[in-house]
């Protein structure tokens, strides 16, 4: 059974007419971002989260809400929404305020060493630190290159699946070869392991070549069906279309021998992947190698004394993309701010098992061993 869903505190005040004092700013409400708010938590700093999207979860939620992870130290599987809600219950008692919908467009030094923020929503933010956990960026999918397509878009044709019911009893067509275009597929050909009932009608697969990226395992098991007749594959590229009373009723596939078929279809499902772009970020003055932020991994600072960059977005000998690695990097980021947010404090590593201010600060009641 999925945990329920946190609420988190967002921002209520007018943007335009103050400016937010803070010790730390984390850019990037994803598992790392909403992790981060954690480890600060520890050391009894406050933090204010912003995130371009409505709502947090970043790109779990946003490209694989229901889709398992299986790689979360003693959680056997959760669903990427699942993720999400845990940490949101997990980082409550540190009363966090997140700030949705808006992405930072500048950053500025100020000569008492601190940082003023500006977002979209003309926000303003005066903080000692700042945590980059903005994943690789602000991602756009790579759309179907056809001619009034996307008038679509949103409605039959989708680049990302947010309610994966909407699809039941329909007739899918898929488009891709890698993970995500084999995962979905399969998934709504099967219906899903829990039991929602969102099997497809019918699901046709189309990809450019009679090759994948995807795992070996998804590929074997979509031949599989195809030879069982619960799913098809067509090798070809989509070309084309045909609509009636502004629905889309067929694309058209051109295959490697020349012929373009119509494949008639309720809906449109396309997965090229993602184009990560570093937005403004790129122009805030920071070391940058290959779209990626260079970091000091004794402390996940930047080349600016006072930012910090965890997870994808980071880079440094040896780094993997992983949403475990992007844990522990917080861990040490927040360690590494302490003398910009409390420079007189000495910090010592206390543990959540033993310690009696921690268990305060987390509201549970300290343990008496015998």
């Amino acid at each position: 059974m999925s945990p329920p869903t946190y609420s988190s505190p967002t921002d209520t005040f007018d943007p335009t007419l103050c400016t937010i004092e803070a010790d730390a700013v984390i850019v990037g409400a994803g598992p790392v971002g909403l992790f981060q708010v954690f480890e600060l938590g520890l050391l009894d700093v406050k933090a204010h989260v912003i995130d371009s999207l409505p709502h947090p979860g970043g790109q779990c939620v946003e490209l694989y809400p229901d889709k398992p992870i299986y790689d979360i130290p003693a959680v056997p599987v959760c669903t990427g929404q699942e993720l999400t809600d845990r940490l949101l219950q997990q980082i409550a008692p540190f009363g966090a305020t997140f700030h949705y919908d808006q992405e930072v467009t500048t950053v500025q030094k100020q000569p008492d060493d601190r940082f003023l923020l500006e977002t979209s929503k003309s926000g303003r933010f005066l903080t000692k630190t700042i945590f980059i956990a903005a994943g690789v960026g602000a991602f756009q999918p790579r759309t179907l290159k056809v001619e009034g397509l996307e008038k679509f878009e949103g409605g039959q044709l989708h680049y990302q699946i947010k309610n994966p019911a909407d699809f039941a009893g329909k007739n899918i067509v898929v488009v891709g070869g890698g993970d995500s275009a084999l995962d979905w597929a399969l998934n709504f050909c099967a219906g899903h392991p829990d039991g929602i009932p969102h099997k497809a009608a019918s699901v046709i697969l189309i990809h450019r070549r009679d090759g994948f990226t995807a795992a070996p395992a998804s590929v074997a098991k979509m031949r599989q069906l195809c030879d069982a007749l619960e799913m098809q594959f067509l090798v070809g590229q989509v070309t084309g279309f045909e609509e009636s009373d502004g629905q889309l009723r067929d694309i058209k596939v051109t295959g490697a021998d020349g012929i373009t078929r119509l494949v008639p279809l309720d809906a449109l499902l396309v997965f090229f992947g993602l184009s990560p772009k570093l937005g403004p970020i790129a122009n805030w003055g920071l070391d940058i190698e290959r779209k990626q932020l260079l970091v000091d991994t004794e402390n996940f600072s930047t080349s600016i004394p006072g930012i910090f960059a965890v997870g994808d977005i980071n880079t440094y000998p040896g780094k993997k993309k992983l949403i475990l690695c992007g844990f522990h990097e917080c861990t040490l980021a927040a360690f590494g701010a302490m003398p910009f947010i409390f420079p007189d404090k000495k910090v010592f590593l206390q543990y959540t098992t033993t310690s009696p201010k921690l268990h305060h600060v987390l509201g549970v009641e300290t343990p008496v061993f015998d």
